[in-house]
Order: C-alpha cells, then sequence, then structure tokens
C-alpha cells in the first residue's frame, strides 16, 4: 500500500520570499511561513509550498495564524505546551522528556 502525501504548491510570485520581502515571517514548527493575501507559504526544496491548514472544523486559517480560543489542531503554532512546569509555545518548546501532545517535538 502507498501513502499519498498532500502537496499543495503555492502560486508564483515576482520575488523570493526572505527577510526583506514585506511578507510576514512566523516560525512553524521546523520552518518559516511567509503569511500574505490569506495565504501561509513555506520554502520546500527551492519552491514554495501553502503550508498546513487548521484541522478544527470551525476554522479555516493557516496553522501559523489559527487564533482558535479551543484549538486541538496539533499542527498550530498558538498551543501551549501542557507540560506542569512549562509555559512555552508548542512551536517552541525545549522541555526535556515532552509528553505534551501538541508540542513539535513530542515523541
Amino acid at each position: 500500500m502507498t501513502a499519498t502525501i498532500e502537496h499543495r504548491p503555492a502560486e508564483a510570485h515576482n520575488h523570493t520570499h526572505g527577510p526583506d520581502c514585506g511578507h510576514l515571517a512566523v516560525i512553524h514548527g521546523d520552518h518559516v511561513d511567509y503569511i500574505h493575501d490569506g495565504h501561509a507559504h513555506r520554502e520546500d526544496g527551492g519552491h514554495y509550498d501553502e503550508c498546513s491548514t487548521c484541522q478544527c472544523e470551525h476554522c479555516s486559517d493557516a496553522c501559523s495564524s489559527c487564533e482558535c480560543a479551543d484549538c486541538s489542531c496539533p499542527t498550530c503554532n498558538h498551543n501551549t505546551c501542557q507540560c506542569e512546569h512549562c509555559s512555552d509555545a508548542c512551536s517552541s518548546c525545549e522541555c526535556a522528556n515532552c509528553s505534551c501532545p501538541t508540542c513539535a517535538h513530542a515523541a
């Protein structure tokens, strides 16, 4: 059985995303998303793809800019580590032995 991974190339741009491109840059897990016109683009092997969208049934925001109050999406940026002694965002948590199910490094 072969697994299919969704690949969503971003629309063509007249520039390369980067620190001075004029678009908001947001760290999202192990990459940077460039936010503009309702899209979140991430570099992938020399081209840009649309980044992940919140999986909550009532939300369609990009995970890097989602603002759901009750978000349960495992890839959204605003989740906070659920470990007892940590209050970092899941996208930047550095807990040793982290057990939080939404942290980027959780096993």
